[in-house]
């Protein structure tokens, strides 16, 4: 009998796990190593452009999310000392700090999504609006919205 049910539960672990499908899309730039002082005059400025994004979170997962992924980032050689710096931006952010709120980093998504061939975010606002409806309770279920506005900017050659 335990071997039986033992086998069983191997064997429905194992159609589990094969049924399920994770996805992840990655957008990656290469951080130079060396340091390049630019100015204004080398780069070609976007109008304000918007990215928005939401979240809605039950039970504190993003259950949207929970197999597939879209995020970007910026890869970094390692340093000398062997510090790998965390990067939570997709391209390099001029004049702004990146919430630790995954939703901020999906509208940026966006935002380069909808605008391609730029190079890097400048000065960024948001606007993020979160709801608790249940008591206020964000971790029974959280909806947070967000809208990312900033210029874009694209090197010149």
């Amino acid at each position: 009998m335990k071997k039986t049910t033992l086998k069983s539960m191997a064997l429905l672990a194992f159609f589990a796990l094969a049924i399920s499908s994770c996805t992840t899309i990655d957008k990656s730039m290469r951080e130079p190593n060396n340091r390049v002082q630019f100015t204004k005059s080398d780069f070609t400025f976007s109008d304000q452009v918007k990215g928005e994004a939401s979240t809605t979170t039950i039970l504190s997962i993003d259950w949207a999310r929970l197999f597939m992924k879209k995020a970007g980032n910026i890869t970094s050689p390692v340093p000398a000392g062997g510090f790998l710096p965390i990067s939570f931006a997709s391209l390099p952010i001029i004049g702004g700090f990146v919430s630790g709120d995954r939703t901020v980093n999906y509208a940026l998504y966006n935002m380069m999504q909808d605008n391609p061939g730029y190079d890097v975010i400048l000065y960024p606002t948001y606007e993020v609006k979160v709801v608790k409806p249940i008591l206020g309770l964000g971790f029974l279920i959280k909806i947070t919205d967000v809208k990312a506005t900033a210029r874009l900017g694209k090197l010149n050659k």
